[in-house]
């Protein structure tokens, strides 16, 4: 097997029918990078597009299959679930050091016989490990504790194990970006982090306790805080990365303030996954409206983590 820092990042196009090829594409007639540092795998007219441009890549589907962008349809749906599949195959394998994944619909995954909620549990089962779901922008750095599950069920789901992962996980990016003493700002799960009690006992119960235990391993980690201002405080640079409990919690300051630039990271397995932060777009796409930005971002966040761990050796 070769040394991971000569292997290449594995990009898939997402759903044909969305943004996912258009950017990809926009992306890659720019790159002053060395083109054999990737694989992609699509839609073979998109491979043929890229093999002009000097990439290498794996069509998938019928040769004579036209996707049409805004119009997504079954084929396209199974392209997208092949492509990641034939990712994370590569990278268990040894053939691709990491995935970068173009955005997919769930909702179409799902009618392919695809059977989990995202790409993010896909490839926790297909490497192994205990996934945490991240975001980096240029402003924000996000850790979720819990992602793809009902916000009603976020109370009794929500646990010390997964408060435990996301701050060891929030220490981790910190470093990858050169903090020697990260950081870690954690939100409070009930509004103004539970009020002394007034507003939810979660936080005086147990979280806190828990958070003063990690501070042994943990320095720099904060109690619960408001989730209503820790954001403003993080962008001003008074934490390095911010713990968020839920979705929505975390991801509504990372669109609002970063949805060209975010970056979505899955950590704690084998291998890196990143994804551009945000979805299929089936409204604007083949119409020139969609930018690369993002996807420029997490290549460019995928290399420094790959980086990191090889030197590291974690």
């Amino acid at each position: 097997m070769r040394d991971a820092k000569e292997l290449p990042l594995a990009v898939t196009s997402g759903d044909p029918a969305g943004v996912g090829p258009e950017v990809i594409l926009d992306w890659a007639k720019s790159y002053s990078g060395d083109r054999k540092d990737f694989m992609f795998f699509g839609p073979e007219r998109w491979i043929r597009e890229l093999g002009e441009l000097g990439y290498v890549g794996r069509g998938l589907g019928f040769s004579d299959y036209a996707y049409i962008p805004g119009e997504p349809d079954r084929e396209g749906s199974l392209i997208a679930r092949d492509a990641l599949m034939k990712a994370a195959l590569s990278c268990s394998q040894g053939r691709c050091s990491a995935a970068v994944t173009g955005p997919v619909s769930k909702d179409l995954l799902k009618r392919t016989g695809f059977e989990h909620p995202g790409q993010t549990e896909y490839f926790a089962e297909q490497w192994g490990g205990a996934p945490g779901m991240c975001f980096i922008g240029k402003q924000l750095k996000v850790v979720l504790a819990t992602w793809h599950i009902p916000l009603h069920d976020v109370f009794h789901e929500l646990g010390p194990v997964d408060i435990i992962r996301a701050v060891g996980h929030a220490d981790y990016l910190a470093r990858c970006y050169g903090s020697s003493s990260p950081k870690i700002g954690v939100c409070g799960l009930n509004p103004h982090a539970g009020e002394a009690g007034l507003l939810g006992i979660e936080e005086e119960e147990w979280i806190d306790p828990l958070l003063e235990d990690l501070r042994a391993k943990y320095p720099g980690v904060s109690s619960t805080l408001p989730a209503d201002t820790i954001f403003w405080q993080a962008a001003r640079g008074e934490f390095d990365v911010v713990v968020a409990l839920y979705h929505d919690q975390g991801l509504i300051p990372v669109k609002t303030l970063e949805f060209d630039q975010a970056v979505n990271v899955t950590l704690g397995l084998p291998f890196i996954r990143t994804s551009p932060d945000h979805g299929t777009g089936f409204q604007i796409a083949g119409k020139g409206l969609a930018h690369s930005s993002s996807f420029a971002h997490a290549v460019e966040v995928t290399q420094r983590l790959v980086r990191y761990r090889r030197d590291s050796d974690c």
